[in-house]
């Protein structure tokens, strides 16, 4: 039975995988658990516990693999734009932490200016 889901961390079709999922199987991408609430039917952000299933136990960490009977996958769980705004983050991440540096190349003096300014703090 073909289906259209996709993972909800990084989009990638999980139409080659059988359902139901089981609680171990990983996107074949990003390698992420895929037996998360993030990625269930039932999940919705705007309600308390973030679950529609009054049943469903409470699961504190949504993109944790679970033990959950009520785990149906959705296949509109992968959001895009969630997607962008994190690549966009972590970019600026990297930017920030990067800056200055070199590469590879300058790793060594990087390293004792580092120390050298350290060293100032505590004269």
């Amino acid at each position: 039975m073909s289906h259209n889901i996709s993972c909800f961390r990084c989009g990638a079709s999980l139409a080659a995988m059988s359902l139901p999922l089981s609680r171990q199987d990983e996107c074949p991408e990003c390698s992420v658990y895929l037996h998360v609430c993030r990625m269930c039917k039932n999940f919705d952000p705007t309600v308390p516990r973030q679950c529609l299933e009054d049943g469903a136990e409470d699961v504190t960490e949504k993109d944790r693999v679970n033990f959950c009977d009520w785990f149906s996958p959705d296949a509109s769980a992968f959001d895009a734009v969630r997607k962008s705004q994190a690549d966009s983050a972590r970019q600026s991440l990297d930017a920030l932490f990067d800056s200055g540096k070199g590469g590879e190349g300058s790793a060594a003096s990087d390293t004792s200016s580092d120390s050298d300014d350290a060293e100032k703090l505590f004269q």
